[in-house]
């Protein structure tokens, strides 16, 4: 059938399928097929306790087993019982009886299958036969052949010539040993004469060395004359012998040899001189693989072809003449198939067999044909022919199955087949495995097998199980019996049908298919550049299909090697989570990662270069070379391998043996793009040079040192430096320097010269020579210039000419005051001041600057109270001027001044007195609000702490509020002239509106920082949608009433932080006023009429006694009539406790004890007041710090006690911020 469009399958099984390429199965009848045995031959080692002979076949029945030795029946003498096959042992102690050549035979009812004959050899221990060796007397410059002759043995064999003592025997072209063991002398010298020339043959494999009956050698020296003598010091050149040859004999040698084995040629001469071999290749030139051995006397080509066959020639020369040699070399061939052993068949009943040995070999092969391991001949007569090398089964039947052998063999081995022939007819049998599932990832090609066994060959298609359409498209081939996919796509998955059918009948097997996500990676490692000894991290994350997980890794290879993974401690590879790291990386990391992500269907990998930075390598070959004098020289070197980073500067360094032997220092630096360096060096010392590179990962090594450089003695090169001319005493002059480094003397002797005079009074300089670094020069007027300079010298001369510096010598404290002290207040805290400076000879040393002193005498305000304030600032410099700040207003102050250097402080100049004037006083420290009405609130503070001046009353800012916006709306502004007043009632005010008042406290200098209070005037009714705010919230209950609602009505009701800007609310919302009762319902009790009346009455009475006690301290005792000025304070605190009392009128916010009834506690429980804590409208937190806080305990911090007098203890004390708010359990319905 032709294939056009569907994929329909015909197999065709050709007549050279293999028996394993049918893959019968096993439950269809077949003859025995050999699927092992044992190759021969079989070499029994002496330590082999066993030898096991193994032959296993396979066929349906099951075959049996039989052997022959030699051609004849043979019975193993034992089957191991572990085996159910043909093998057999054999045991040590009998295996020289078992020599010979076997043949395993498997039969069942169907054929027989025979091996190749399987040689078993039992080698002896191989060894030298005793003889009795006479010694071999010669003439010098004859030959000599010592024959060898080793015993055979288990290959490899190694043969050897040495003397009893185990000294090998020199060879050379004169003495040298054949391919046969033997040792042979072209000519024979005095000194070849010796009783211990030893043939060893060494045996490896069986670990055995034999040694031969030493032989002895007796070479006769010529005297002159030709006179022989067994010894004697006065020989004459042996005469010249023509050449001949030791070995081979004969004109011409022939030499048979395998394809494939290796030739070697031989020519060992004689004669005297030593003859020299030379070879060639009659007709063509040596193969090019031809090697030269033994002194060019073997000539070895390795595994030959028959290109290689040919006539071969060797020439023996000496002076005397030559001789040659002729070897024919044949190259022959085992048996071999031409392609492949002739394969099993199946054919259908009444067809043509035809099975086909095609062999060949050199002598060409002769063919047996055997059947069922009997010979087979042709018979002209029948149906079975056999024609030379081809079995011909006419109109083949059933009985025609059998096994045939055919076996082809020359001189040199044989080859063996078995053929398997069964002619039958059979229906369709489907080996492939039902349901087998295949996977392929998306776009990958995938092969879904349908291996069939029939007779005659079945039909096959395939389609899809969910259409039961034939499969069909470009992407689908047939390949053999299997359906190939190609570009595999998801809608490919599911079931395939495989359908087998021939006139026998028919079978079917499914396969399934699931086409899976391609494995990708998403995010592949980067190249990176890493510092040589850090971690390296490389990146390699992949998508895969999940169900692979399983199967799924990432493997690493560094340079297409595989990089070994391990959780020991000492590995340096780490990986997690697709995460290469690398520990502590050195220069062998660097190279191409390869990150391989793979499942067991597919992979994908990613590429990444890893370069290593690391510290350059040292410099080599460093070399030094004079220049213009033996100090001055240039250094040159061959810079090192930067890995991978530029070197950005070399550095050079030296070493010095005379003063810090040991010990490098840095010389010079060079641009990292230089190799050379000229070099100023020292006199008088004997230096080593090295060099080092620099890059950006840091120094590397240094290069070797150079050898010693020495430079000859010389004057210094330069004078001290860093001159110091000090006065630590007022009549001496300490002059002191920093000395030549040692290695700066450039010779021995190194003094200093010390040269000074009085600047501009002495010509003539006064000189000392000195070797320490300093001097001291005595008896010198106070302060007074000098000119020193300083030179150094050694015995070599002197240094270059000095600089001249100037100093002076020793300081003594000033003798005078500046002068003419005058101030100019500035403000009312700073003000300048200058002053005539002190005649400069009363310093009396180098000017330090101006000290300011000044004295706080008394404040205007209390000018009874003398102070003691002292301060005084620092000047440094020559000045006239400064500017003192820090002053306090409205104060009497005196002031000097003096002049300092650096011995000490000069007296005082004559005092000045002024006065500060008044300043703006400080800001209130309390304001409160209370006594909101409808139309006004009352305004209680206290006066500033520091008035800075005469207080002349108050400025008070009242703004109006938008609460919506909280802009404001509206601004008034009122003058307080009364500088004791401490409260104002702010009337005018509009009602259930939100106010912010600011306070400032006045003197004639203007008004001082405004102190922010916020508070609201109450309301009547809500209006829809605006927000109204009650009264402040008792903080110690935990409920609030809020009265004035409608009935029927909803409201959002909010509880909100002290502070309105703090935008906090603490709980929230909604409820509806009920409508009135209907008679005889009953109200909630907290909001009947008489229970509000009734708690009016009692706050109103609560009040009244209040007041009571008001009156009553204030007019018992100390507090009766007008109190002082110094009572304001009393006056304000009582003020502002009516306040807060008239905010709490009910019984919970006083004491419960009658005895303390009209009396103030000062304990912790102090009540905040309402409207405490508001910041400022713009929410300035800064501002914000300023606002009023109505609750004493913010001033007393809880630890405040009222004095005898009623005034209260520590009122301005550190502020302490306190409060709480309750939140209630949830909102109730009211009844308006």
């Amino acid at each position: 059938m032709r294939l056009e469009g569907s994929l329909q399958l015909v197999l065709l099984l050709a007549l050279t399928s293999t028996a394993t390429g049918l893959n019968i199965p096993i439950e269809v009848e077949q003859p025995p097929t050999i699927i092992t045995h044992t190759s021969g031959p079989i070499i029994a080692l002496h330590f082999d306790n066993t030898i096991t002979i193994r032959c296993k076949a396979r066929g349906n029945p099951p075959p049996e087993y039989r052997w022959t030795k030699d051609g004849e029946d043979f019975v193993p003498p034992y089957i191991p019982t572990e085996h159910t096959d043909g093998t057999f042992m054999l045991h040590k102690e009998h295996l020289v009886s078992f020599l010979g050549k076997y043949r395993c035979y498997a039969s069942n009812k169907l054929g027989t299958a025979m091996t190749e004959e399987i040689e078993l050899r039992v080698p002896g221990d191989p060894k030298f036969p005793k003889e009795l060796n006479f010694p071999i007397l010669v003439m010098e410059g004859e030959p000599i052949t010592l024959e060898c002759n080793p015993p055979e043995g288990v290959a490899p064999r190694q043969i050897y010539w040495m003397s009893i003592g185990l000294q090998h025997i020199e060879q050379d072209e004169r003495v040298s040993m054949g391919t046969d063991g033997n040792l042979y002398f072209s000519n024979a010298l005095p000194k070849d004469s010796r009783l211990d020339y030893c043939c060893f043959a060494a045996f490896s494999t069986i670990r055995t060395i034999v040694q031969k009956t030493a032989m002895a050698v007796l070479v006769k020296s010529l005297k002159p004359g030709n006179e022989s003598a067994d010894s004697s010091n006065a020989t004459q050149a042996p005469p010249v012998r023509i050449p001949g040859l030791l070995l081979p004999s004969g004109v011409q040698t022939e030499k048979v040899l395998l394809k494939g084995e290796n030739l070697q040629l031989e020519c060992i001469p004689q004669g005297y001189p030593t003859p020299t071999i030379t070879w060639m290749k009659m007709g063509d030139k040596l193969p090019v693989r031809t090697q030269l051995n033994n002194f060019g006397k073997l000539l070895f080509i390795s595994s030959v072809d028959e290109s290689d066959g040919g006539k071969y020639m060797c020439k023996a020369q000496n002076s005397a003449g030559e001789t040659v040699h002729y070897f024919d070399v044949i190259v022959e061939d085992l048996p071999k198939w031409d392609t492949e052993p002739p394969q099993s068949q199946v054919a259908v009943i009444g067809t043509d067999v035809h099975i086909k040995c095609s062999v060949s070999g050199k002598p060409s092969p002769d063919i047996t044909w055997r059947r069922n391991g009997e010979l087979f001949r042709d018979d002209p007569g029948s149906s079975r022919r056999v024609l030379d090398d081809t079995v011909l089964l006419h109109n083949a039947r059933a009985v025609d199955s059998a096994v045939y052998q055919c076996e082809a063999s020359n001189i040199h081995g044989s080859v063996l087949a078995n053929i398997n022939i069964m002619v039958m007819n059979i229906a369709p049998r489907i080996l492939t495995m039902d349901f087998q599932e295949y996977a392929v990832v998306l776009g990958g090609d995938i092969v879904m097998n349908c291996n069939v066994f029939s007779s005659p060959p079945p039909t096959i298609s395939w389609v899809k199980d969910e259409t039961l359409e034939t499969v069909e498209g470009e992407r689908f081939l047939a390949v053999s019996e299997s359906l190939q996919i190609i570009s595999a796509e998801k809608n490919d998955s599911g079931k395939y049908v495989c359908v087998a059918s021939n006139k026998e009948g028919k079978s079917s097997v499914t396969a399934v298919l699931d086409v899976k996500d391609p494995t990708k990676i998403v995010h592949p490692p980067q190249d990176v550049d890493i510092i040589s000894g850090t971690t390296a991290q490389l990146m390699c994350q992949a998508e895969f299909d999940k169900s692979l997980r399983g199967t799924f890794e990432v493997v690493w290879r560094k340079d297409s090697e595989e990089i070994p993974l391990s959780s020991e401690e000492n590995s340096r590879y780490f990986v997690d989570d697709g995460m290469l790291q690398i520990m502590s990386v050195n220069l062998s990391d660097q190279g191409i990662y390869t990150c391989i992500a793979r499942t067991s269907l597919d992979e994908d990998h990613a590429t990444a270069l890893l370069t290593v930075l690391d510290i350059p390598d040292a410099p080599t070959d460093v070399v030094v070379s004079e220049l213009d004098s033996p100090r001055n020289v240039r250094l040159f070197w061959i810079p090192g391998s930067d890995h991978n980073s530029s070197v950005t500067e070399f550095i050079v360094e030296y070493e010095e043996s005379q003063w810090e032997p040991g010990r490098w220092k840095e010389l010079q630096k060079v641009p990292g793009n230089q190799a050379t360096a000229e070099l100023a060096l020292q006199g008088h010392l004997n230096y080593q040079f090295r060099v080092y590179a620099v890059n950006v990962v840091g120094p590397g090594p240094p290069s070797e040192p150079i050898e010693g450089y020495k430079t000859p003695p010389a004057a210094p090169d330069r004078n001290p430096e860093n001159i110091k001319i000090q006065g630590h005493l007022p009549h001496q002059m300490d002059i002191s320097w920093e000395p030549l480094l040692p290695i700066e003397h450039n010779g021995p002797g190194l003094e200093y010269k010390v040269s000074y005079r009085e600047l501009d009074v002495e010509d003539v300089w006064r000189e000392h020579l000195v070797k320490r670094h300093s001097f001291a020069v005595r008896n010198t007027s106070t302060f007074v210039p000098y000119e020193i300079k300083i030179q150094s010298r050694n015995s070599h001369g002197w240094g270059p000419d000095p600089k001249i510096v100037t100093g002076y010598s020793g300081e003594d404290v000033p003798t005078a005051a500046p002068r003419d002290i005058a101030v100019e207040v500035i403000n009312t805290t700073v003000l300048r001041v200058s002053w005539t400076p002190a005649p400069p000879a009363t310093v009396r040393g180098h000017l330090g600057g101006y000290d300011v002193h000044w004295l706080r005498k008394r404040s205007l305000l209390e000018p009874d109270k003398i102070l003691d304030d002292r301060r005084s600032l620092s000047f440094p410099g020559k000045r006239t001027h400064a500017i003192v700040p820090g002053l306090e207003p409205f104060s009497e102050y005196r002031l000097t001044v003096n002049v300092f250097n650096k011995k000490g402080n000069g007296p005082n100049s004559d005092p000045v007195t002024f006065n500060t004037p008044e300043g703006v006083p400080e800001q209130v420290p309390i304001l409160t609000a209370s006594n909101a009405k409808k139309d006004s609130i009352l305004l209680v503070w206290g006066p500033p702490r520091e008035t800075n001046g005469i207080l002349t009353g108050y400025l008070l800012q009242h703004h109006l509020i938008n609460e919506t916006t909280l802009e404001v709306v509206d601004s008034q502004e009122t003058n307080i002239t009364g500088a004791d007043t401490t409260q104002w009632h702010l009337q005018g005010l509009e009602e259930g509106s939100l106010y912010r008042f600011h306070l400032r406290a006045c003197t004639r200098a203007g008004c001082g920082p405004p102190l922010a209070q916020e508070s609201s005037t109450p309301g009547t009714t809500a209006r829809d949608g605006n927000w109204l705010v009650s009264e402040a919230v008792n903080a110690s209950r935990s409920f609030h009433v809020i009265d004035g609602l409608k009935p029927g009505t909803v409201y959002t009701v909010r509880l909100m932080a002290k502070r309105l800007l703090d935008n906090a609310s603490i709980f929230e919302d909604v409820i509806q006023t009920r409508v009135k009762a209907a008679s005889g319902q009953r109200s909630n009790f907290s909001t009947q009429g008489w229970f509000i009346g009734t708690m009016c009455a009692v706050a109103l009475l609560t009040l009244v006694v209040l007041m009571a006690c008001f009156v009553r301290r204030n007019r018992g005792g100390k507090y009766a009539g007008t109190p002082p000025p110094t009572q304001r304070q009393d006056m304000f605190f009582m003020e502002k406790v009516k306040a807060k009392e008239d905010l709490h009128p009910d019984a919970e916010s006083q004491g419960e004890n009658d005895d303390t009834f009209c009396e103030y506690s000062d304990s912790e429980e102090k009540k905040p007041l309402k409207g405490s804590s508001l910041r400022s409208l713009t929410g300035d937190d800064a501002l914000g710090d300023s606002i009023s806080r109505d609750s004493m305990v913010d001033y007393a911090d809880g630890g405040g006690e009222f004095s005898e007098d009623g005034s209260f203890i520590g009122e301005y004390a550190g502020r302490t911020h306190r409060g709480s708010a309750s939140e209630p359990s949830g909102p109730r319905p009211v009844t308006a």
